[in-house]
């Protein structure tokens, strides 16, 4: 189903069965906003299982972005996120859904984009002729998994000090050159960071990583060190907002160890 003109901005719906409009599930995939596709959707069969409806959505990647000249580049991949989300609320009678109750759920740079859309003030616009326009960018609750929550040069190498993603997102062609532009991308980068716009109103969060977190040192694959589920936790408690954030698979201590069930506890209740 197109949400846009671009071969791009598409999304595949699930419905699931149900009497009543059902919950869904907003998933947005990874690939470092570079790669990636809309193909097999995290949970789908426990969603639809569990009277759950699931919308997967492609949007423009970076490189899609350059091509139209739109600077800085990251903001086509969130604004299309956005613009699906508004698409699907938009649908809500015809899917069967209910737009209150829609969570996301995103690995890597999909985790950060459905975190984006978490904490990010509400895109809607009441006064706009388009109809889409109008539907709410809120989410009730997301789970992410292995997710960068920052865009700031200089918090993610203070985090993960051999970190060298993020620079691509504003077109700059190293994390030095990214550093020694920070200052004037800062609006950019307190507009599209996790960190910055988590505030209290914002829902609960889970956020997945399998490694161990230990922050301030590197580690091995810098996009997905749990250092980044550490750098964050502190600003979520701080502001007040529900949050697990677990580590290197360790069951044991989690509340949710099957995943799901922290999806199906924030949906399924009113």
């Amino acid at each position: 189903m197109p949400y846009g003109t671009h071969e791009r901005q598409v999304l595949d719906f699930y419905q699931a069965k149900a009497e009543q409009p059902t919950p869904l599930l907003f998933f947005v995939h990874g690939g470092g906003w570079m790669s990636g596709d809309k193909a097999n959707p995290d949970f789908l069969v426990k969603c639809l299982e569990n009277g759950i409806s699931v919308a997967s959505i492609n949007y423009r990647l970076i490189a899609d972005a350059t091509a139209a000249k739109i600077d800085p580049p990251v903001k086509a991949c969130l604004d299309d996120a956005a613009r699906a989300l508004q698409f699907v609320r938009s649908k809500a009678a015809d899917w069967h859904i209910d737009k209150d109750r829609i969570g996301g759920c995103g690995g890597s740079a999909g985790g950060f984009t459905a975190l984006w859309l978490a904490f990010h003030p509400d895109m809607a616009d009441p006064k706009s002729a388009d109809p889409i326009s109008r539907e709410s960018t809120r989410l009730r609750c997301v789970l992410a998994f292995v997710p960068q929550t920052t865009l700031d040069p200089k918090q993610m190498q203070a985090w993960i000090p051999n970190n060298q993603y993020g620079n691509h997102a504003f077109a700059l062609g190293s994390m030095q050159e990214f550093l020694d532009k920070r200052e004037p991308l800062l609006p950019w980068i307190e507009r599209f960071s996790p960190y910055a716009l988590a505030s209290s109103d914002d829902p609960p969060v889970l956020l997945f990583y399998d490694n161990t977190p230990n922050l301030g040192q590197p580690y091995k694959d810098p996009p997905h060190s749990a250092n980044f589920g550490a750098g964050i936790a502190e600003k979520l408690k701080a502001v007040g907002i529900e949050h697990e954030i677990n580590y290197n698979n360790d069951y044991a201590h989690m509340k949710w160890p099957d995943l799901f069930g922290f999806l199906a506890e924030k949906l399924k209740t009113k």
